[in-house]
């Protein structure tokens, strides 16, 4: 029997016209459907696929033909299978007899078809002969020869390859009838050739109804173009194409009929949850596809189409979509956080918020705050229902530099226009801006279309105004706007927008609260100041008090002029440790303590042992002074610049004692100036060395031992006596005039000497001079800075004689005072000095012993000094009428500005002061003065 040519190397099985790669040309008639008969069939039939042998059994049952393709299949050489009995040849002997049954049925013309076992013969090298047994399906059909008896012929059919085959056909019905994606076979003239039923139920119809159709057929023309030009590249070069993303459009049945999917690649339409904000009306059944494309090849290698599988990426484009802006907008916060907040000023904390919203959220915003909660007040009228002025703080703008008004939230009728920044403006009641502020929600205003006026907003096509909570209380309002093409705002940005807002007034309102307090900080300790220019005695005073900036927070720097009796002058600076309210009231409390401390006459060192006690009780539990500590001797060798941190004195923890915030330190330096000898007392408590410049010189650090600080304790202070010459330059200052982050210690002192050096100009440019060379503009610290130049008091302004201890010198002390005012021309006193000289000469020498002195002292008043040897103070007392002394301290009580006594190191001085005569205040009479004391 022959066989039908299968794409073996048969001979009927010589190419055609068109070789082995293409279809051939037809060479003769054409069948009743087309394609050419009685021509070789092309490579790629489906005799690739199922091999197919035949043998025919004789009359006697046994092989009489055997076909070559029986034994190329079979693996059995017709050498062994002619003439033989196929049961006996091939057949395992367990089923011979089973099968000697079934050929005698078929020889009796009976059809037959099943799985025969069978044995092989292969015959390997210097291995010998060697049976192997495989399975055939058979296809026996009864025959006749020529003498009419029966025989058979037998057609056989690779059990593996029908295996095979049954398998592809069942992949190729999972992928046509059951894959989740989009499937389409394309030919290889372009046209579909098959779609799966999810292709179908995309774009509605059966499946049927897309064969023999094109990608115009179901795509927009530009995309079907693409996707055809991508076809044709793929047929042609055999290079795959991979997640191809055309754009195209669902007919809306087909859309809504379509279940959720599972979001990933899948020809569905729209994924299922979470869903995302609806798209636009326009954009409802637009769908993005991602298609692979890929060239399918015959058993034969020849190309027979295009396969495409397409995924619906709608959904997962939309999620990439919202998980980039959920990215967005986390950056966003992350860098909210990072730069708002870092400032304490309210306009740069504004500022801010807007430099970060613009333009990576919006394009123009602004910021408006309560006007009363600026200046002060917690509860302005107006807030409860958004009616109350607020100050614009802060606009940014990608699109302008000027700011835009927006008619929705705009001004009240007739004062329509753009808010400036520092403006005060308020709201209308009815207008959203006004009700997100009463109700503490954001509001979404949509602009409107065909304003007027494009200057008042048209460029604005949405608005979110979002009130400023912090603490439960709206501090403000910032509205972030976007101009026409962007997005509108939705869901996502109105709580972003919320976030921003909220962390915002929570800096805005700190920032509000700090500079509530660092103002109240700053009038308390200005007006613990002194006031104007101060004046003393044989001294030109210039002094310069510079608050840190609003970031810092007000510190203890303070300076003080106190007159003391004979005309001395004691020059104080000094400076709390800490800043704020409690450093401010330290300070005030420290620089009343001084003053009181002062007017006790001490001596320098004195005052600085009573104001560590001082110091010490501040930060006592009720105000009691504390326990006497030594404190560490390696801290008397520490530079005096070097200020002692609260953390060395510390109470450890457990201790029960008080808490470092209520510790007390603060560096001080106290000198006490006598212009009649020139001399300069220095005292100092851990603070800055003074500086002196002589004329001609270079400024100096004085060496006064610099102490602890006060509060510290433990350790005695020490006196340096210092002559100052006429018009010499002393400087008393705090460290922040010469140190600060940029500038060490050392630097500003050399900066601070080298413009002092410089001091020959008046003493006020002086100062200004200093302030303008050293670095002053950082706002770091306070700056407290006192400047004395030294004239002391001449000769002929001082009177001063020693007096015997006898009776006969009260009225000598009568006679040259008498003398010495009438050489300075100050009759109208004589009578009243020579009445307070007697009172206090004869105290002396009825209560006191040693040789007496006199002195008398002219500059802005008159003072006059009774000295002795006794360290008895005298004491006022009230006299009654039958007593016939005691009226003597009443009397100069009575006719002086001002008297008191203190300690001198060999007795004590008693001293009054006069004003002089200036023709328009009168004198007391002494005449009424003493009538006025019975």
């Amino acid at each position: 029997m022959s066989e039908k040519s299968s794409g073996g190397a048969g001979p009927a099985q010589s190419a055609g016209p068109g070789g082995t790669d293409g279809p051939a040309r037809p060479a003769g008639p054409e069948g009743p459907d087309g394609p050419p008969i009685w021509q070789s069939s092309p490579p790629g039939s489906i005799y690739d696929y199922i091999h197919v042998a035949a043998f025919s059994l004789g009359p006697d049952g046994r092989i009489d033909r055997w076909s070559e393709r029986a034994a190329e299949m079979l693996g059995i050489p017709a050498r062994y299978a002619v003439g033989k009995d196929p049961v006996a040849a091939f057949v395992p002997d367990e089923l011979q007899e089973q099968a000697r049954r079934t050929v005698s049925q078929i020889l009796d013309g009976r059809e037959w078809t099943g799985l025969v076992p069978y044995r092989t013969r292969e015959t390997d090298e210097g291995a010998g002969d060697r049976a192997r047994q495989r399975l055939a399906e058979i296809y026996v059909m009864p025959s006749e020869t020529a003498e009419g008896e029966r025989a058979a012929v037998c057609l056989v059919v690779d059990v593996r390859a029908l295996r095979g085959i049954e398998t592809d056909l069942a992949a190729s019905q999972a992928v046509f009838g059951q894959s989740p994606m989009g499937f389409l076979l394309f030919g290889t003239d372009l046209r579909i050739r098959r779609v799966n039923e999810r292709f179908a139920t995309v774009f509605g119809g059966p499946a049927a109804k897309y064969r023999g159709g094109g990608p115009h057929d179901f795509l927009p023309r530009s995309e079907a173009d693409r996707l055809q030009a991508a076809l044709r590249r793929v047929l042609e070069s055999g290079e795959p194409v991979t997640e191809m993303q055309l754009v195209g459009t669902v007919p809306p049945a087909a859309s809504a009929s379509v279940s959720a999917p599972d979001g990933t690649a899948v020809a569905i339409p729209a994924p299922t949850a979470p869903e995302p904000p609806a798209p636009a009306a326009g954009d409802a059944d637009r769908r993005r596809w991602s298609v692979s494309l890929y060239r399918l090849h015959g058993a034969s290698g020849r190309p027979i189409g295009v396969a495409a599988l397409a995924a619906d990426v709608t959904g997962r484009r939309r999620a990439e979509r919202e998980a980039a802006s959920a990215r967005r907008n986390l950056a966003l916060l992350n860098e909210a956080g990072a730069r708002i907040g870092n400032s304490l000023d309210l306009e740069t904390t504004a500022r801010t918020l807007l430099d970060v919203a613009v333009p990576q959220f919006c394009d123009l915003a602004s910021v408006d705050l309560y006007q009363g909660l600026l200046a002060g007040d917690e509860a302005p009228p107006g807030m409860a229902d958004g009616s109350a002025e607020l100050r614009r703080v802060a606009f940014a703008s990608a699109v302008s530099d000027a700011p835009l008004a927006t008619t929705t939230c705009g001004l009240p009728e007739g004062e329509c226009g753009p808010v400036a920044v520092g403006a005060v403006h308020r709201y209308p009641f009815n207008s959203p801006c006004a009700g997100a502020l009463r109700t503490a929600q954001a509001q979404i205003i949509p602009g409107r279309e065909g304003e007027e006026r494009a200057e008042l907003g048209a460029v604005v096509h949405s608005t979110l105004a979002v009130p400023m909570v912090a603490r439960d209380t709206v501090v403000g309002l910032v509205q972030f706007s976007r101009t026409k093409g962007s997005e509108p705002f939705g869901e996502r940005d109105t709580a972003l927008a919320v976030e921003l807002a909220a962390r915002a007034a929570v800096c805005i309102d700190n920032a509000r609260l700090y500079r509530r307090e660092h103002e109240r900080a700053l009038i308390l300790q200005r007006s613990l100041l002194p006031p104007g220019d101060p004046e003393a005695a044989g001294l030109d005073i210039a002094c310069r008090y510079l608050p840190g900036n609003t970031a810092t927070e007000v510190g203890g720097d303070w300076f003080d002029v106190i007159e003391l009796p004979g005309h001395r002058t004691a020059l104080v600076v000094g400076d709390v440790m800490g800043r704020g309210l409690r450093a401010a009231v330290a300070m005030g409390e420290l620089r009343t303590a001084v003053r009181t401390l002062a007017l006790l006459d001490m001596e320098p060192a004195e005052v600085l042992s009573a104001l560590d006690e001082i110091a010490r009780g501040l930060g006592a539990a009720g105000g009691g002074a504390r326990t006497t500590t030594r404190a560490p001797r390696s801290r008397s060798a520490a530079p005096a610049d070097a200020p002692a941190g609260p953390a060395a004195d510390a109470p450890r923890p457990g201790s029960g004692t008080a808490d470092l915030s209520e510790v007390y330190l603060a560096t001080c330096v106290y000198a006490v100036y006598d212009p009649v000898t020139r001399r300069c007392t220095f005292a100092n408590a851990g603070h800055l060395p003074p500086i002196l410049v002589e004329e001609g010189e270079d400024a100096l650090l004085l060496d006064v031992p610099p102490g602890m600080p006060l509060g510290v304790g433990g350790e005695p202070f020490e006196e340096t006596e210092v002559e100052l010459p006429d018009g010499a330059l002393l400087a008393l200052y705090t460290d922040g005039l010469v140190e600060s982050r940029d500038h060490p210690l050392d630097e500003g002192l050399s900066a601070f000497r080298t413009a002092l050096s410089e001091a020959g100009r008046p003493l006020e440019d002086v100062c200004d001079h200093v302030l303008s060379a050293l670095d002053t503009r950082h706002g770091e610290d306070d700056i407290a800075l006192l400047m004395a130049r030294v004239h002391g008091l001449p000769k002929d302004s001082v009177g001063d004689w020693n007096l015997a201890p006898e009776a006969r010198s009260v009225s000598r002390a009568r006679e040259l005072a008498r003398d010495q005012l009438t050489d300075w021309g100050l009759e109208a006193l004589v009578d009243t000095t020579e009445l307070l000289v007697s009172e206090l000469v004869t105290n002396a020498l009825r209560h006191g012993h040693g040789e007496i002195r006199l002195r008398l002292l002219l500059d802005r008043t008159l003072v006059c000094e009774v000295w002795d040897a006794d360290l008895a103070q005298p004491r006022r007392r009230r006299a009654r009428d039958t007593d016939e002394g005691g009226r003597g301290l009443q009397l100069v009580g009575l006719l002086s500005a001002g008297w008191g006594s203190r300690r001198t190191p060999r007795g004590k001085t008693v001293w009054f002061e006069l004003p002089l005569p200036d023709g328009d205040t009168a004198l007391p009479d002494p005449a009424d003065a003493l009538l006025s004391l019975f």
